[in-house]
């Protein structure tokens, strides 16, 4: 068996099983743990597993539920990146609520081998976590959208309308001055009533969002505590959120990392200025209904 079609395997195995222990996959494909821990170092890189003491968790799309496969877009290593920082704003134990954006299920993969209390109305989200032996999971029910694959609707409301978490982490497809937005105004309903079931609200959005409305306002800015995006947002809208007393996070970006890998000392050039198109948010209507 040649290491790619190791590593292959491997992949297989991890994904079929959603956890799978070091010695069991080492006896499996007769190899050292050594090797098996180097292959699942590039299995995490890629996010696609998640390594922990003794084992692996399975963090990539599954068959089953693939509602994210054609969103592999311009901004998904912005997500990813502010899904590692929304992570760092969990505590262990916590009880917290993920919607069903894209962005926040880049944090669900980051959160699989945690002690959380987690309540979703995300199918795709349920479905990655349920594999987790250390996450107590609650779906809200509730009719189903088949495009976005999360539950709305009366039944949804009323479920949490009875809950209560920590912190709510939304996905919207909008923020402007005037606040956050989706463009399906049953999900919008939703989110408010995740929203009411918080003690705090969370934002997750890449920065093409912002400068950008849509056809439901969920709430104004100052209804929500923090906001996390990545450090392409431009000077406006961190205005924006200041002047109304939200809380900004900024994830870096792979670029930037790099950037910072590549020339770890400062230097005196002076970095290029800003395009007008760099500075200035560009309103549109956005159709997407979560992201």
């Amino acid at each position: 068996m040649t290491t790619d079609e190791r590593r292959d395997r491997l992949r297989d195995l991890v994904k079929d099983r959603g956890f799978a222990a070091l010695g069991e996959l080492a006896s499996q494909l007769s190899v050292s743990e050594s090797t098996i821990r180097r292959d699942l170092e590039m299995l995490e890189e890629a996010g696609l597993a998640r390594r922990t003491h003794g084992g692996v968790y399975w963090t990539g799309d599954s068959d089953t539920i693939s509602v994210f496969e054609s969103r592999n877009d311009d901004f998904w290593a912005a997500k990813q990146s502010i899904g590692r920082a929304a992570s760092e704003l969990i505590a262990d134990h916590d009880t917290i609520l993920l919607d069903g954006g894209s962005t926040v299920y880049e944090l669900a993969r980051l959160i699989i081998h945690r002690p959380l209390q987690v309540v979703t109305n995300s199918l795709p989200v349920a479905h990655l976590l349920s594999t987790s032996d250390s996450i107590d999971l609650v779906m809200i029910g509730g009719c189903v959208r088949g495009r976005t694959s999360v539950t709305i609707g009366p039944l949804a409301d009323s479920q949490l309308a009875n809950i209560h978490v920590t912190t709510a982490f939304l996905s919207v497809a909008g923020v402007s001055p005037r606040g956050f937005f989706n463009s399906d105004m049953m999900l919008v309903e939703s989110e408010k009533a995740m929203l009411a079931s918080a003690e705090r609200g969370i934002v997750l959005a890449d920065h093409s969002k912002f400068g950008k409305t849509s056809l439901s306002r969920i709430c104004e800015l100052n209804q929500i505590d923090t906001v996390v995006t990545d450090d392409g947002l431009d000077s406006d809208a961190k205005a924006w959120l200041e002047s109304a007393g939200v809380q900004l996070r900024l994830a870096q970006s792979p670029l930037t990392q790099s950037s910072q890998a590549q020339s770890p000392h400062k230097t005196s050039t002076p970095a290029p200025a800003a395009s007008p198109s760099d500075s200035s948010p560009t309103h549109s209507l956005d159709n997407a209904n979560l992201s």
